[in-house]
């Protein structure tokens, strides 16, 4: 029986033609739920202690080349004159600086539920963290500072085709790539980005360190081999 040859680096042909059927076999063995599932990329570091070496530890933003599948929600916090901007820009729910201090727990906590991104102009970051932080915290939904002179328009575009990458000290991260309604080789493609953002990252093969995982909301984890 021949040995199985280890591949050390994700950008060779075989690794991205094991990926392709790693996501197709994920999409065949999830169960059938009435709503979209999302495809999940895994990260498992062997070797390394998360608490020692800074570059395993993610809160991390990535740029999908093939977006996510779906409508994201970009928030908008801002002053008062630039709120028609945003809306303009393309943002789901804007909140002017005039409208922070009305913002109740139970405001607070619709709109983090609604919004998957929530950008805050950079003075109003203080007040945007009083009046929303207790309910984005517990959500994973960090604000995210912008300065004045951001192009709202590109912000907003970018963030409406970013995944979070995101670990709590532990030996492994993950992220969504899309959703199961996706090509197969945008799937791959998005998964080949977070790959590459992850080995420049940590500045070294990612293949010698980690193990590669894809999955659908309710199928398991496939190894890509």
């Amino acid at each position: 029986m021949a040995e199985k040859v280890s591949i050390m680096s994700f950008k060779t042909q075989e690794f991205v033609e094991a990926l392709k059927k790693a996501v197709q076999l994920a999409l065949q063995t999830k169960k059938p739920w009435r709503y979209t599932q999302s495809v999940e990329l895994i990260m498992t570091f062997k070797g390394v202690d998360v608490k020692k070496q800074s570059e395993f530890k993610f809160r991390d933003v990535v740029v999908l080349p093939k977006g996510l599948g779906k409508n994201v929600k970009v928030c908008v916090v801002t002053e008062d004159a630039g709120a028609q901007d945003a809306l303009k820009a393309g943002a789901s729910i804007v909140i002017s600086k005039s409208e922070l201090s009305k913002i109740d727990k139970k405001s607070a906590k619709k709109i983090a539920t609604q919004c998957d991104w929530l950008l805050v102009k950079t003075d109003l970051m203080g007040l945007a963290g009083r009046a929303l932080g207790p309910a984005l915290g517990p959500r994973g939904k960090a604000p995210v500072p912008f300065p004045p002179t951001a192009d709202i328009t590109q912000l907003i575009s970018r963030y409406k085709n970013a995944t979070r990458l995101h670990s709590k000290e532990q030996p492994w991260v993950g992220c969504r790539i899309g959703v199961e309604s996706m090509a197969v080789e945008d799937l791959v493609d998005n998964a080949l980005a977070v790959l590459s953002y992850v080995e420049d990252k940590i500045k070294r093969p990612l293949l010698e360190v980690a193990k590669v995982y894809v999955k659908v909301t309710s199928s398991p984890a496939i190894e890509v081999m």
